[in-house]
């Protein structure tokens, strides 16, 4: 399926996925490479000047909560799925959590997102209010995985949401930034539909 035959807008893929621009930056083999180029020297230049930074919440996740540091989502990628990394910032048993409270998971299951998290940890309140869990990322972006700017992170199960637009998130990277993360980051209420 090509983006010629879905005949998409920018303005129809913003208020429909949130995936702004698409059309334009899939059009050409140059466009694509120069993107290409640019997430590669912008995460570099990025991994060397928050590295310090990187090496602190590292060591401080380490020392008030333990390990794992990193958590790994599996995500949607234009080769299938990876590994996002991003720094833990929930306790480590959000996932049992999760599972025992029926309130919480009923919530979690419409948009993949609680409003009051119980289950983020002091310090990833500080994380994603800054959006610094993220910083990993940018290995993503270094390896090709993920772009600078880009479509939300989708799981496959969240993909099955997006209706007949599951195909077009398959042939872009998904983002450490972009519209929806700009727009709705903070938003727990957010459908699917906006």
């Amino acid at each position: 399926m090509t983006l010629r035959r879905l005949n998409l807008t920018a303005e129809s893929l913003m208020a429909g996925t949130a995936v702004s621009g698409l059309a334009q930056v899939r059009k050409t083999k140059r466009r694509r490479a120069l993107k290409r180029v640019i997430d590669i020297v912008g995460s570099s230049l990025m991994i060397l000047l928050f590295s310090p930074l990187i090496l602190l919440v590292w060591l401080l996740i380490l020392v008030i909560d333990g390990g794992p540091v990193i958590y790994r989502r599996r995500v949607v990628g234009t080769g299938g799925e990876f590994d996002a990394f991003k720094f833990r910032t929930m306790n480590r048993d959000a996932d049992a959590t999760l599972a025992s409270d029926p309130r919480l998971r009923a919530a979690f299951s419409q948009n993949f997102k609680l409003k009051r998290d119980p289950r983020v940890t002091r310090l990833g309140f500080w994380l994603r209010k800054y959006s610094a869990d993220e910083l990993p990322q940018l290995w993503n972006v270094f390896q090709g995985q993920m772009s600078l700017v880009g479509p939300r992170m989708i799981t496959t199960t969240e993909l099955q949401k997006y209706g007949p637009y599951q195909e077009l998130l398959r042939t872009v990277k998904p983002g450490l930034t972009g519209y929806w993360q700009v727009r709705y980051r903070c938003n727990a209420t957010t459908s699917f539909e906006s």
